[in-house]
C-alpha cells in the first residue's frame, strides 16, 4: 500500500501571493518613487503663486505713494513775464526736495511691505523675493506716473497765461532722479532678507549616529 506524495486537503500554491513578491500591488497607500518629486512640484507652483500674490499687492500700494509724494513734495515756483518762464528762486532746492521726499516715502515703503509679506510668509523662498522686488519696482513706476498726472499742469504757457504777469505758480511735478524708481525694491529685498536670515524657522540639525 502507498500513501500519496501530496498531503490531503493541502490548499494549491498561492499564485497572487507570488506575484505580488514579483509585481507589488499599487494600492491608495502605496509609494511610488515619483512622490518626492510630486511634493517638489507642489511646493513649487505654492511659492510662484505667493510670489505673484506678492508682487500684486506691493505694486498696488503704489497708489499710496503716489498719492503721498504729491501731498508732500516741495513745489517749484515760476514766475512769468509775459515772454518768458523763470524759476522765482534761481538758488531754490524744490526740485532736489521733491525727488528726495519721494526716496524716502519708497525706502519706507519697502520696509514695510518687507515685514508684511515676511509675516505672512516666514519661510520665503527666492521666488517670493523676486515678486516683493518686481512689484515694488512697479509700484514705484505707478507712482511715478500718478503722482506726475495729479500733480501742476505739464502746460506751463497755459498755466503762465492763466497765472498772469508775475504771479508765482508751480511747476510740473517730476521725478528727475530716475534711480529713485530702485529705491523701493533695494529696500524691499535687503530687508526681507534680513528679516528672514534673523527670524526665519531653520531646519533642525542632524547629529550623526555615535559609533559603536
Amino acid at each position: 500500500m502507498t500513501a500519496p506524495l501530496t498531503p490531503p486537503h493541502q490548499p494549491p500554491p498561492d499564485d497572487d501571493a507570488w506575484q505580488d513578491s514579483v509585481h507589488p500591488r499599487s494600492g491608495p497607500g502605496a509609494e511610488g518613487p515619483g512622490a518626492p518629486a510630486s511634493e517638489e512640484g507642489t511646493a513649487m507652483r505654492t511659492e510662484l503663486r505667493d510670489a505673484v500674490v506678492a508682487a500684486v499687492a506691493v505694486a498696488v500700494t503704489g497708489v499710496l505713494l503716489g498719492l503721498l509724494w504729491v501731498w508732500l513734495a516741495p513745489r517749484v515756483p515760476l514766475v512769468s513775464d509775459d515772454k518768458a518762464v523763470f524759476l522765482k528762486d534761481t538758488e531754490g532746492e524744490e526740485a532736489i526736495g521733491a525727488d528726495g521726499t519721494f526716496i524716502l516715502l519708497a525706502l519706507g515703503f519697502g520696509v514695510v511691505c518687507a515685514a508684511l509679506v515676511f509675516l505672512l510668509r516666514k519661510r520665503g523662498g527666492i521666488p517670493v523675493v523676486v515678486g516683493l522686488a518686481a512689484g515694488a519696482l512697479l509700484g514705484s513706476w505707478v507712482a511715478m506716473e500718478l503722482g506726475e498726472w495729479l500733480g501742476p499742469t505739464d502746460d506751463v504757457v497755459a498755466a503762465a497765461r492763466a497765472a498772469g504777469k508775475g504771479v508765482v505758480f508751480d511747476a510740473p511735478l517730476r521725478l528727475n532722479a530716475k534711480g529713485a524708481l530702485l529705491a523701493w525694491p533695494l529696500a524691499a529685498m535687503g530687508a526681507h532678507l534680513g528679516l528672514t536670515a534673523l527670524f526665519a524657522p531653520r531646519d533642525p540639525e542632524i547629529w550623526p549616529a555615535p559609533e559603536l
